[in-house]
């Protein structure tokens, strides 16, 4: 039975599975959100929290063992200096997953995982124009662009004249 283990293994050893958590929260603390399966986000957050954790009480030892967990001095330094003190107030909760969807090759569920107290990052996708294509048919400036070819035929018997 598997009482009282919550760990996810995630299919990996455990060492790979601590460097990928760990990437994963560096990339989270400098990207303010990063685009996961379901499953790696919800692996993520207690550590994201943890580290935010230690960033609010901001001594020498809670940065020591953010950065012997994280390997990264520059997101320790900007988890202490820039997202610990945004999530000052808070109590708790300081991340977020945001589901997508399935990702269209396998199917596997995918997730934002972003801080709640992030300023907004808005990406809006460029929206192309997506016009009903028929067969057969040109656009206008295309037509106007090429200009006329004469067959072979047409050339032999202009010469001729």
């Amino acid at each position: 039975m598997r009482h009282q283990k919550k760990t996810v293994k995630l299919g990996r050893t455990a060492e790979h599975r601590k460097a990928l958590l760990a990437n994963q929260v560096c990339s989270l603390i400098e990207h303010q959100r990063i685009k996961t399966t379901l499953a790696k986000a919800k692996a993520v957050r207690p550590l994201a929290e943890k580290m935010v954790t230690l960033g609010k009480r901001g001594s020498l030892h809670a940065r020591r063992t953010a950065l012997a967990v994280l390997r990264q001095k520059a997101a320790v330094k900007k988890l202490f200096d820039d997202i610990a003190p945004r999530s000052a107030d808070r109590k708790g909760g300081y991340t977020r997953i945001v589901k997508l969807g399935a990702r269209k090759s396998d199917s596997a569920p995918i997730a934002f995982i972003e801080w709640v107290d992030s300023p907004q990052v808005v990406e809006e996708p460029v929206a192309e124009e997506k016009g009903k294509k028929r067969k057969g048919a040109k656009p206008a400036a295309a037509e106007e662009a090429k200009p006329e070819k004469k067959s072979k035929k047409s050339e032999k018997s202009d010469e001729a004249k």
